[in-house]
């Protein structure tokens, strides 16, 4: 397979808990809609969050779903240590795991939802396709898959319109969320809404740790894999969330 071949350190983990509240759209909404889709699938199980971060999905997931078991899978240490002081209780078990690394795909416990959000996007094209394959082997049968990530728009229009809007929603947060522009300004120094530089040449200049698909192309995989129930259920600011189910 593919193999991811970024540079992720904890210095890009701190940037991301300084940056995340205010460069993530909706954040809020996002999590929401994302535990509203996992509580509504009828499979039992547990729930694996690959690449959990700071813990605020699997904090949120916890009181919807009391009577399944939280796993916590990041390449991270500060970011697991986050998790588990937001996720406190035995209900959780956290790991560190290489995103790439097929290993640690195997499931110890009926899943009844594997989750991720603003993480997949790190494995180029046969990456995804080959985690989105053991996801579907580690689901129960009518387990879902929901996924949030960056997607790669398909043209330079596409491009300029996903900037504009990752744009607004980080100034909006930053207004919303302190009462002035800082967050923003913080955001635009760090240069975090790569949409602005259009498509790159991959050829030329490869990117060691972003590597977005297309919607298409994740929708596409995910059905020739096996999954049923594709579907689409938000998007702005060429990020996305979309669910897929195992059949029983």
């Amino acid at each position: 397979m593919a193999q991811y071949t970024g540079t992720w350190s904890e210095a890009e983990s701190r940037t991301y808990r300084d940056l995340s509240a205010y460069a993530v759209p909706r954040r809020e909404e996002q999590i929401e809609l994302m535990v509203d889709r996992v509580a509504a699938t009828e499979a039992s199980g547990d729930i694996l969050e690959i690449c959990c971060g700071e813990g605020l999905l699997l904090a949120a997931l916890a009181p919807r779903m009391p009577e399944a078991g939280l796993l916590g899978y990041d390449g991270s240490d500060s970011m697991l240590e986050a998790t588990r002081s937001r996720v406190p209780g035995d209900r959780l078990t956290t790991r560190k795991i290489d995103l790439a690394d097929r290993s640690w795909r195997v499931s110890v416990r009926p899943l009844r939802a594997v989750v991720s959000s603003l993480a997949i996007h790190h494995l180029d094209g046969p990456g995804k396709r080959d985690l989105f394959s053991d996801i579907l082997e580690m689901l129960t049968p009518g387990g879902v898959f929901v996924l949030a990530d960056i997607i790669r728009p398909l043209n330079p229009a596409s491009y300029g319109i996903a900037a504009k809007l990752w744009d607004s929603e980080t100034q909006q947060r930053s207004v919303a969320l302190d009462g002035d522009e800082r967050g923003f300004a913080q955001f635009q120094a760090a240069d975090w809404n790569h949409f602005h530089h259009g498509e790159p040449d991959l050829a030329l200049n490869p990117d060691p740790i972003d590597k977005p698909s297309t919607l298409t192309e994740q929708l596409d995989w995910l059905r020739a894999i096996g999954f049923i129930e594709v579907d689409l259920h938000w998007m702005t600011a060429g990020q996305m969330i979309l669910s897929a189910v195992k059949p029983q």
